[in-house]
């Protein structure tokens, strides 16, 4: 039964990936994301049922749109499969069976379900537009605040106080990231980027973002050099999706951590 119940969390992982895919090219165009159908990006041909199975409708068609045979890139299986894979080991992390399913394990399932879905809309939009786009953020302030309603009510992790620093100081940097924009700057990026830090922080609390700020760094590093390296003597674009860096290295600190909880 558990296996069978493992099996439906990767589909339901999956089936979330191929909404997020659709989500990071829609949000930044300011389309709707709900309402309007999924269609191929280069001929706006409508999808059909079996163009949108998650992973098996890029191997059925062979990596290329059904109408206008254009390539679909490899990106879209990949985050379909991440998301089910991260979905699998926040399940085991949190020993979720089909027993506790239903239970407290099942709340915490879901504000994780709600965490990763945060993650990978701001990695992906980060990486294809340089913006931390301001709608993934609230919805990353709103379900934060929920994690802390939940710790504080359940396990009294949290308190008020802390709360309430918490939404004074996320107040105050939208304000300063608003007045800089009245002033004609290109955009907040640097605000967003300590907002996302410290939604990120009411999730995998203090050790948790400490560690992920240095893997940040570290792969910020690397990344670097090796662009010097390949681009000797060249000019090359270093304007860096650091939103992207955080977010990927807090998914890997995210996972050792759950991972680790299971003794793997």
């Amino acid at each position: 039964m558990e296996i069978a119940l493992y099996i439906m969390i990767l589909i339901m992982g999956t089936v979330f990936g191929s909404f997020l895919t659709l989500a990071t090219y829609r949000i930044p165009l300011g389309q709707d994301i709900i309402h309007t159908h999924s269609y191929c990006t280069k001929c706006n041909n409508k999808l059909g049922f079996f163009e949108m199975i998650p992973v098996l409708s890029y191997v059925f068609l062979k990596g290329k749109c059904k109408n206008c045979h254009n390539k679909i890139s490899i990106r879209y299986p990949l985050i379909e499969i991440l998301t089910g894979i991260a979905f699998v080991v926040l399940a085991l992390g949190l020993r979720i069976n089909i027993y506790n399913v239903f239970t407290i394990k099942g709340i915490e399932f879901f504000l994780g379900v709600l965490f990763i879905v945060f993650l990978f809309l701001t990695a992906g939009i980060d990486i294809e537009h340089r913006i931390i786009h301001n709608g993934v953020l609230i919805y990353g302030i709103v379900i934060s605040i929920l994690n802390i309603i939940y710790q504080q009510s359940i396990f009294n992790n949290y308190n008020l106080n802390k709360l309430i620093i918490y939404l004074i100081v996320i107040a105050i940097v939208t304000v300063l990231g608003t007045l800089r924009l009245k002033k004609k700057a290109k955009n907040d990026y640097e605000y967003s980027l300590i907002i996302l830090c410290l939604i990120i922080n009411f999730f995998t609390l203090e050790i948790g973002t400490i560690l992920t700020i240095i893997l940040t760094l570290l792969i910020i590093s690397i990344k670097s050099l090796i662009n010097k390296i390949l681009n000797k003597g060249k000019k090359y674009n270093n304007k860096l999706p650091i939103a992207f860096y955080i977010c990927i290295s807090n998914a890997i600190v995210w996972i050792m951590i759950f991972l680790s909880q299971i003794g793997v």
